[in-house]
């Protein structure tokens, strides 16, 4: 057997300390389920079960994700440190992940898609602003993953960093939307994005998507180009501003020569603003998902 199969020793504490991890990610995912159905008419098992809500599924199911995603960031953080410390540790910074998600979330409705009530649309079964809105909380998760990592410890200082810097990621992401915003009411005739979206476009919402999560991704490799300074709280907000706008507009440039260039000869604008084509559309959310990974991997070297 041992020629066939060579396992990496480990250590029986590694096993109890994943139990706890384990169980307390559960947990949190519990607790992300309750505050989902807290403020809304119907439980979740309603949504779900009852009337069958394909879009409210969508967007719980974006919820779901974007946690586990932050809480990979904590995971085996504590290793080591005993099996308290481990515990309070996950809980501490589990808990933080679920409000800056659910702020992430706020802002992202009130402040970047402001003329859609995502909330009722959802409840409606509108499929394509529960898209965007599970793009939305997985970006948000994302960035904060590549914080976490970013950060040392778990003392106050490095929960200002990961606040402060979140905050000042998310304004990015809610600028680049505005010139998503510009570019289609430029291609249409003055004609509104965040209308079209209300009207179930599906195409456009399947490309923002694909906007919004490269623009994470990308955004997120910032952690490989700075440097945490514990006490340095105005460099740290400044240094992630200025790389996410480098890196941001980048990606938004790469990705339209590669658009021009892979699909030359067809408007795809019009393909998919006007003709509402998904395949042309899903083809964008690859590009921008893709380039961004490339330059995740790149930077990571």
């Amino acid at each position: 057997m041992d020629a066939l199969l060579k396992l990496v020793p480990l250590s029986n504490d590694l096993w109890i300390y994943l139990a706890i991890d384990v169980a307390l990610a559960l947990l949190l995912l519990v607790l992300m389920k309750w505050l989902t159905g807290l403020f809304r008419k119907n439980t979740v098992t309603e949504e779900l079960g009852v009337k069958d809500n394909f879009a409210f599924g969508i967007s719980i199911a974006g919820g779901m994700l974007s946690l586990c995603i932050v809480l990979s960031s904590v995971v085996g953080r504590h290793v080591g440190q005993g099996y308290q410390d481990a515990a309070i540790g996950m809980l501490t910074f589990g808990l933080i992940g679920i409000i800056l998600v659910k702020f992430g979330r706020y802002a992202h409705d009130k402040l970047v898609l402001n003329r859609v009530d995502t909330v009722a649309m959802i409840s409606d079964r509108s499929v394509s602003i529960a898209l965007v809105d599970a793009a939305s909380l997985i970006a948000s998760a994302i960035i904060l993953r590549s914080m976490m990592l970013w950060v040392d410890g778990s003392n106050m200082n490095a929960i200002i960093a990961i606040s402060t810097g979140f905050a000042v990621v998310l304004t990015i992401l809610m600028v680049m939307t505005r010139i998503y915003e510009a570019r289609y009411a430029r291609d249409n005739q003055n004609d509104s994005f965040q209308g079209a979206l209300r009207k179930g476009q599906m195409a456009l919402a399947i490309e923002h998507s694909g906007n919004l999560l490269g623009t994470a991704m990308v955004v997120s490799a910032a952690n490989k180009l700075l440097t945490y300074h514990p006490a340095g709280y105005v460099s740290n907000v400044t240094g992630w501003l200025i790389v996410s706008v480098v890196l941001a507009i980048s990606l938004h440039l790469t990705v339209m020569l590669s658009k021009r260039i892979i699909l030359y000869g067809m408007n795809y604008r019009q393909e998919v603003d006007q003709q509402h084509n998904v395949g042309v559309a899903c083809l964008g959310l690859t590009l921008s998902i893709g380039i961004a990974l490339i330059v995740n991997g790149v930077l990571g070297h």
